[in-house]
């Protein structure tokens, strides 16, 4: 075990580097720094802090293993072929994700290590907010309160990810008895702590707790800067609210939620005509979008990053690693307008020693400059379609999801028969690079098995597995004495 003044002075230089990084959160002069207490005593300071989280929260998510990670783990994506050098035409898997991806990711040096830390820094960074916000006075009590809306909801998201990742589904275990995670509601600054994981039923209910509370607190006051659909409000809270409702299994309050959002966000789907123009646009997000951040720009409007580093095509020779499966792609129906939202090009590749041209499959959703998608309007339908399944109104399951697939031009469910297996195959259709496929798998307890163009010595997945959850990094454990680590790791 690490000595105790180690793991101060670990925290210490932690919780500085999260604030330093935060865009424009530690303003300095020369030859002085702004402390966490002058930064956070005005409402300028606050405010620019929360903008650093929004900013810390978008490129922890826009990460390359988080955004492809439940895409890539239950048999959306493949690799493309290497396009250089002396490997060129061979499909590898990136080092990046390679242990992950073949279900064998290690504690000691987890491929989602920076993941974890960063979003506990973020965590840390609205514990700090909201310690420090009710004490302002040049803000009025609504600007407060929109402050504080934001950074619970931030805390909320940010530990209901992890959630995801590091705890079995609700369901895994009777009473979700098992363990969930560390949900830290304090800062570091407050002392050092040893805090032991929830279990799963006491992780949710905090997460809801945040999100109920931040409810209660929402304005119209508009605190930041650039386009509204890029911050949290009171209908996209609501939507996180939904999803984790059905991550619950609460399906009463799913449905409730879900169609709250549907028939008073006042946005609606995307028109079938539009369907493909509105995914190919450049810079602004599809017309139905809840939540959508926005991608890093520098003060001449260059883009520092976006999910096209990930699943862009520019030319043969400039292109991504991410592709569509085979089976992915086969699953759509010829009339399917979805269909048309790949871009099928032909690269060369090593096929018996010899390069040969074969054809990849990249979304169309992701390519110039594509902001992180965190919820749409589609996906609150299909909420309320598996709530309505869960509470057995079969009916109303199968009108749901014949909504998505007339918009798309898809062939209509006819009858309520085998309505389980059509929901999540419309939620793969609708949700596809959106990173949730592999986590509804895992919350309808279903198997995972990967087409043909798995490259992994791994390529099913039986349900239950200690697997479908991601090993805590070894630094944490050694951190934290009362931390435990998942079974298998």
């Amino acid at each position: 075990m690490i000595h105790t003044k180690q793991v101060i002075k670990y925290i210490l230089i932690s919780l500085f580097i999260a604030f330093y990084n935060c865009s424009g959160f530690l303003e300095q002069e020369p030859g002085s720094q702004t402390s966490i207490n002058e930064q956070l005593s005005t409402k300028p300071g606050v405010v620019t802090a929360l903008n650093g989280i929004y900013s810390n929260l978008e490129s922890n998510l826009r990460s390359e293993v988080l955004a492809v990670y439940s895409d890539l783990q239950s048999g959306n994506l493949t690799f493309t072929p290497t396009d250089t050098g002396n490997n060129i035409g061979q499909i590898k898997v990136p080092f990046t994700i390679e242990n992950a991806y073949s279900f064998s990711d290690i504690s000691i040096e987890s491929n989602l290590e920076n993941f974890y830390n960063k979003s506990y820094d973020i965590i840390n960074q609205t514990n700090l907010i909201l310690e420090y916000v009710d004490v302002l006075t040049d803000a009025t009590e609504t600007e407060k309160n929109q402050i504080k809306a934001e950074a619970l909801t931030i805390r909320a998201y940010t530990h209901f990810t992890l959630s995801l990742l590091y705890s079995q589904n609700y369901g895994y275990t009777s009473g979700a008895s098992h363990k969930g995670i560390v949900y830290n509601t304090t800062t570091l600054t407050s002392g050092i702590t040893y805090p032991s994981r929830e279990n799963s039923a006491n992780t949710y209910s905090l997460i809801i707790t945040d999100l109920q509370t931040a409810l209660t607190y929402y304005s119209d006051a508009l605190l930041l800067d650039g386009p509204t659909y890029s911050y949290f409000n009171t209908i996209s809270t609501k939507a996180l609210l939904a999803r984790v409702y059905l991550s619950k299994n609460d399906f009463q309050n799913a449905y409730d939620t879900a169609n709250d959002v549907i028939l008073n966000s006042g946005t609606s789907l995307i028109s079938s005509d539009n369907l493909i123009s509105e995914w190919e646009k450049t810079d602004t997000p599809v017309s139905e979008i809840l939540l959508e951040l926005s991608v890093p720009r520098g003060s001449g409007g260059s883009v520092g990053g976006s999910l096209a580093s990930h699943f862009g095509f520019t030319s043969s020779s400039n292109y991504s690693d991410y592709v569509a499966s085979a089976d992915l792609i086969a699953i759509y129906e010829d009339s399917d307008l979805r269909k048309q939202l790949f871009l099928e090009e032909q690269l060369p590749t090593l096929v018996d020693e010899d390069l040969e041209d074969a054809s990849y499959f990249f979304t169309k959703k992701f390519q110039d400059n594509p902001g992180y998608v965190v919820f749409r309007l589609s996906e609150m339908y299909l909420i309320r379609a598996e709530a309505s399944l869960g509470l057995n109104n079969l009916e109303d399951c199968k009108t749901d999801i014949n909504i998505i697939r007339s918009r798309a031009n898809a062939s209509l469910l006819e009858n309520t028969t085998g309505l389980k297996t059509a929901l999540l195959l419309e939620r793969r259709k609708e949700m596809c690079f959106e990173g949730q496929y592999f986590f509804d798998l895992a919350r309808n307890q279903q198997d995972i098995v990967r087409g043909a163009d798995c490259i992994s010595q791994t390529c099913s997945l039986n349900y239950p597995s200690l697997k479908f959850i991601l090993p805590i990094p070894q630094s944490n454990i050694e951190l934290n004495e009362n931390l435990a680590q998942n079974e298998s790791y």
